[in-house]
């Protein structure tokens, strides 16, 4: 048995010194978000975490009325604006443009990749609110329509799916660094300024928010690595080279 788990370890080493660099830090993110994740629903599902996530969601409110949020009106109409950059309709608009450049950039295989990975990234994220079916929070007027159970948050995991897989994606297929450093940048503020704005309108806990990002860059991550997977062994268009590279 020993002999077996010593062959086992000096394989796995082999393996990892064989990869890029980049990747290893890939898979190290998808494992620990994966398990940050699983603790994070863990503590949901044995109640460790209503108090904290009553208090965060009652301090946003008005002490002398709960109905309306901290901040003037325009705040609160725009806390409405970017929770939709979260919902059913900007998400598919933004997937449809960047397929529509990809195409234009002759990618299909890209495309191909994106539309399983947004439609993978809904799958999971409905069965995971189906699983685990918290309850909505009760403790202050909903300001924005709501029909699924809370955890996790689906505009903060559907975002993180859509905009980080939209900007890995996109990025794979832009040549320079600071365009692809731009991308990424902007589809992380996206994401977590969906994600707060959730938790604002009094829709979701701030667990269900750090969840669903968390579950969303997890599944983001993997789609990623299966791109590059795919990407090494020809079956998935190469990055093209920056001016003056070899």
């Amino acid at each position: 048995m020993q002999r077996q788990i010593l062959e086992f370890l000096r394989r796995t080493w082999t393996w990892l010194k064989s990869r890029e660099p980049l990747l290893l830090v890939v898979c190290l993110g998808f494992a620990v978000s994966t398990w940050a994740f699983i603790e994070i629903a863990d503590e949901v599902l044995e109640q460790e975490t209503q108090a904290f996530d009553k208090w965060v969601i009652r301090s946003l409110r008005k002490a002398d009325d709960p109905a309306t949020p901290l901040g003037s009106a325009w705040v609160q109409e725009m806390g409405r604006d970017l929770t939709a950059f979260g919902g059913v309709a900007a998400l598919v608009f933004f997937t449809v443009i960047v397929a529509g450049y990809l195409w234009i950039e002759k990618k299909p295989r890209v495309i191909a990749l994106l539309l399983a990975a947004a439609l993978g990234g809904l799958l999971l994220s409905t069965l995971l609110k189906h699983f685990i079916s918290r309850p909505r929070p009760d403790v202050v007027p909903h300001l924005s329509h709501v029909y699924t159970s809370s955890f996790p948050s689906g505009h903060s995991m559907l975002s993180a799916v859509i905009y980080l897989t939209l900007g890995a994606l996109l990025a794979s297929v832009i040549p320079r660094t600071i365009l692809k450093v731009y991308v990424l940048s902007v589809a992380i503020l996206l994401t977590i300024l969906v994600g707060l704005s959730r938790i604002y309108l009094g829709v979701h806990y701030p667990t269900d928010v750090i969840a669903g990002w968390i579950a969303g860059l997890s599944w983001a991550l993997f789609c990623w690595s299966i791109a590059r997977w795919l990407q090494s062994r020809n079956q998935i268009e190469d990055d093209e080279k920056e001016p003056g590279t070899s």
